[in-house]
């Protein structure tokens, strides 16, 4: 029962893709405004039936919370990668750097605070753009003050756009290219 309790629900989604007349993939028998969407905080790919008349725009941001949704009914399922349309595959690249941007003190907190997963490997390596030297580099500079934003680490270790590098990663993860997952929850 206490896990049940932990289990956490996402509160956020951005439409990837819908069909205004459409078949659900996850549930069978489902029809209606069907929803491809990518969550907001565990990265992961949903399928969600909306309200009836109920209109939307890609890339935008609908609540899919417990209490007070106003658009979707309901959150039927993940979606692999490899089963969403072609549309939605490619709008993915620029809703993540949406989500990376929206939630920037997010992304950097993590890398303020990501540690080695092995004795050779560091979790900041495993970011585009980011190889020894970049490592080494932010682990200096973060020792002496934390970075308060993706300007700061810019500024203090030259990694060029740090949004783009981190969107990268999460769309590897999405598309199932990595072994180790940093940011998608699976």
């Amino acid at each position: 029962m206490e896990r049940a309790q932990t289990r956490k629900y996402e509160e956020y989604a951005y439409v990837l893709d819908f069909v205004v007349r459409g078949k659900s993939t996850t549930v069978r028998g489902r029809d209606g405004i069907i929803v491809t969407a990518l969550g907001e905080e565990r990265l992961t790919i949903l399928e969600l039936l909306a309200m009836p008349n109920s209109t939307f725009e890609i890339g935008e941001r609908v609540y899919i919370g417990k209490e007070g949704r106003t658009k979707i009914l309901s959150v039927l399922g993940r979606l692999e990668f490899n089963h969403i349309s072609s549309s939605a595959q490619s709008e993915l690249a620029s809703v993540v750097e949406k989500i990376v941007t929206h939630n920037e003190q997010r992304f950097v907190d993590y890398l303020n605070n990501a540690q080695p997963l092995t004795p050779r490997i560091h979790a900041l390596e495993l970011i585009p753009g980011i190889g020894k030297t970049y490592m080494k580099t932010m682990l200096e500079e973060r020792e002496k003050r934390k970075f308060t934003d993706f300007k700061d680490l810019q500024e203090r270790v030259g990694l060029k756009e740090p949004a783009k590098q981190i969107a990268k990663r999460i769309i590897e993860e999405i598309t199932g290219e990595t072994r180790m997952n940093l940011f998608v929850r699976k």
